[in-house]
């Protein structure tokens, strides 16, 4: 309920801060020493969220659709497309979180690798890809792959520094029972590594939806919010509510999967904490 209200309190300070921003802004931006460093303030820049959501309930097109509906669909293909990258990125980071924890040699060798990873532009990357997996993979996997891709890292980092964060006097513990690496990764390792697990599933979860947008719009899969996006930026002229209604969009997918994340969260916490009182 909290997290909830938290949520809600920062949705009206935002919608506040853009009104407020509309209504004293200079149509031309805020200037300082040459530079721009605050948008119009003009409807063509910054329209009123009220006419943003006056859009919503309009057709897409003369006879067609509301945008909502559209827009809905859009996320509903762009949440597919990143439910399937955010489990593979989080198998490989788990694997590989396991592997550099029980080999020192190779967290030495690969964690390098693994943080370099992240130095590439996405934008360069999808192209590749696409251009790599075209011939064997239909559109949608090679945008779940670029999701993958973003997503792995933080799960990895994350869930490496949990595995590696209990005490020596817990290892001591569980070799006194004669405990062999496998039961102490998943009696001692695994519960104490969940409260990192979880920020970093987080973090993945909304960089999976970032990889499947801009993957999207790289590689030109339609039906997805990402191609939504592009096809309604060519309108931002003419139209420029439509714009935000598919940005709102996106954005609404990324609060979705990381809601969907604390969801599991909770009981996992509730039978570890359920779990340290016992052994206590």
């Amino acid at each position: 309920m909290r997290r909830a209200l938290a949520i809600l309190a920062g949705l009206i300070v935002t919608a506040a801060l853009w009104e407020g921003y509309k209504a004293v802004g200079s149509p031309d931006g805020t200037v300082l020493l040459g530079v721009r460093i605050l948008p119009r303030a003009d409807d063509l820049s910054m329209p009123h969220l009220w006419t943003i959501a006056q859009r919503l309930g309009r057709p897409e097109l003369t006879g067609g659709d509301p945008v909502w509906t559209v827009v809905l669909r859009a996320c509903l293909f762009t949440l597919g497309i990143t439910a399937a990258g955010f489990v593979a990125g989080a198998v490989v980071g788990l694997l590989l979180a396991v592997a550099m924890q029980r080999f020192r040699i190779v967290e030495r060798g690969l964690l390098p690798y693994v943080i370099l990873s992240q130095t590439v532009p996405l934008v360069a990357l999808a192209p590749l890809v696409a251009g790599w997996g075209g011939s064997i993979m239909p559109a949608w996997a090679t945008v779940a792959v670029i999701a993958a891709y973003l997503a792995f890292f933080p799960i990895a980092v994350g869930m490496l520094r949990g595995l590696q964060s209990p005490s020596a006097g817990g290892e001591e513990l569980m070799r006194s029972y004669a405990a062999g690496w496998w039961r102490t990764l998943v009696k001692l390792r695994f519960p104490a590594a969940l409260p990192y697990l979880f920020p970093a599933l987080r973090l993945a979860g909304a960089a999976a939806v970032v990889g499947a947008v801009v993957g999207e719009i790289s590689t030109g899969t339609r039906g997805g919010i990402g191609r939504l996006i592009i096809e309604y930026s060519r309108e931002a002229t003419s139209d420029p509510a439509k714009v935000y209604t598919a940005m709102l969009g996106a954005a609404l997918l990324g609060l979705l999967v990381a809601g969907a994340v604390s969801l599991l969260e909770v009981p996992l916490m509730r039978h570890r904490r359920h779990v340290e009182v016992v052994t206590l």
